[in-house]
């Protein structure tokens, strides 16, 4: 028999000691000597299709949100710079503002949740956090708001994730698995401008269906079959000859995939494929549209996604787990993504499933089944608050599937020590990506002949 788990009591304990060997106030330390951030985003442009660096670059010089949106791997070097709590848990490794949003449950009810894992892996609980609240804050500037509201909503971000864990904590692991934050029954509970604006975002996600993306992304052939119409760079034909390597990739999603989607699919074939680019720190990897079709002309698209090592192990350094690295050397990075997904999202895409290829690890999940999300900067202030909270509340019940998640409790406490020092770090760290950004604009408008080259 293995032995027993330390008691709730010992847990807490246990957290509370680790303030001895890293007190709360100095979650707020931040290390910023030697930092090479252009060289890490060099380092990533260089294994990425060379025909869509120079959109990435673009896309990521926007705006200091943009840039920070697709310099995940940065921060993950920065934050690895200083010593953490040293309680680890499944983390998101991206968990700003704009990777919560919602989606389709499998029962067809509109969920409110994390939708982003790719840089998923083991990390201290509060590397999520300083990267949701630092999002707060520049995200909070980028859309003029003030100091006061911004402070706000980074403290009202941290309580809402410690009285969030402590809510979590006070249910059974399996009442844990099965929460989860009905969109519809939230907007019931709100009122004035914070329904409104959730109410508009719902709206727009129930209209982001497989049939309305068909609609619009695609045309039938002479021949009957469904094409994409191509609108480069973003969608586009590739190269012909991959057309076999499709099918080939299309057949392996069917032999991992749940048995019952695997069945499902058997009632479409493969009609036509195309490159799409994605977000902003993910462009520049493979990532391609599939469309389905069946003998009644429905269609289903489906997205397959490059999967990569997380920035958490490669930039941050953070060792992971043994039965997460034998699970990634088995089945490939795909299988960390589907795998993490699983268990910080409250429910997930049904068709979400992975496959390894000679072009690398990839997943698969539905190219739009209600997503959407809520855009922070046309928040009016009360909702921004708002939404600031939500999101942590949503993030400490990702992480309250962990073991450790009761540790944290106990590190966090009740006094807003953990507040206070996250913000100061969030500030800080707001700066430091400003000043980034500003380099990372300026090399770019001069035209640097170095951007982008590969090494060697």
């Amino acid at each position: 028999m293995e032995p027993a788990r330390a008691t709730l009591t010992e847990q807490l304990t246990a957290g509370r000691a680790a303030r001895s060997s890293h007190p709360r106030r100095e979650l707020a330390r931040l290390t910023t000597d030697g930092r090479e951030p252009l060289d890490i985003l060099d380092r990533q442009n260089a294994t990425r299709v060379p025909a869509l660096v120079p959109l990435r670059e673009e896309r990521m010089a926007a705006s200091p949100f943009a840039f920070y949106r697709g310099a995940a791997a940065v921060m993950a070097a920065d934050l690895a710079r200083d010593r953490h709590s040293g309680i680890l848990v499944a983390s998101c490794g991206d968990a700003h503002l704009a990777n919560f949003g919602f989606y389709a449950s499998p029962e067809r009810s509109l969920v409110f949740d994390l939708n982003d894992f790719d840089e998923a892996a083991w990390a201290p609980w509060e590397w999520d956090l300083k990267r949701l609240v630092t999002s707060l804050v520049i995200a909070g500037r980028d859309s003029g708001r003030s100091p006061e509201v911004i402070e706000n909503a980074v403290l009202a971000a941290v309580d809402g994730y410690r009285l969030g864990l402590d809510a979590a904590l006070r249910l059974s692991p399996v009442e844990r698995y099965y929460a989860n934050v009905d969109a519809e029954e939230t907007l019931s509970r709100l009122s004035g401008p914070s329904r409104k604006a959730l109410q508009d975002a719902i709206t727009k996600a129930r209209k982001r269906t497989a049939g309305q993306a068909a609609r619009k992304l695609t045309r039938k052939g002479e021949d009957g079959r469904i094409r994409f119409l191509d609108d480069p760079p973003v969608m586009e034909h590739v190269d012909p000859s991959l057309t076999r390597d499709l099918n080939a990739l299309f057949k392996a999603y069917q032999r991992n995939a749940a048995i019952d989607i695997a069945f499902l699919v058997q009632h479409y074939s493969l009609a036509d494929f195309a490159r799409r680019v994605v977000g902003v720190g993910s462009v520049g990897t493979q990532c391609f549209v599939l469309a389905l079709q069946d003998s009644a002309d429905d269609v289903l698209i489906l997205q397959a996604k490059e999967a990569r090592r997380s920035v958490l192990a490669e930039y941050g350094g953070i060792a992971q787990p043994r039965p997460l690295l034998d699970g990634v050397a088995e089945r490939g990075e795909g299988a960390r993504v589907v795998g993490l997904q699983k268990i910080l999202q409250a429910c997930s895409d049904p068709f979400l499933g992975h496959l390894q290829a000679p072009e690398g690890d990839f997943y698969l999940r539905q190219f739009r089944d209600m997503k959407g999300g809520i855009d922070a900067s046309t928040l009016e202030d009360g909702p921004f608050h708002g939404y600031a909270q939500a999101c942590a509340l949503l993030l400490s019940r990702a992480h309250s599937q962990s073991p450790a998640a009761t540790r944290i409790a106990g590190y966090l406490g009740r006094s807003r020590k953990v507040g206070s020092a996250l913000l100061d770090w969030s500030l800080a760290y707001e700066e430091v990506n400003a000043a980034d950004h500003r380099a990372f604009a300026e090399r770019l408008k001069a035209g640097s002949p170095e951007r982008g080259r590969p090494e060697g």
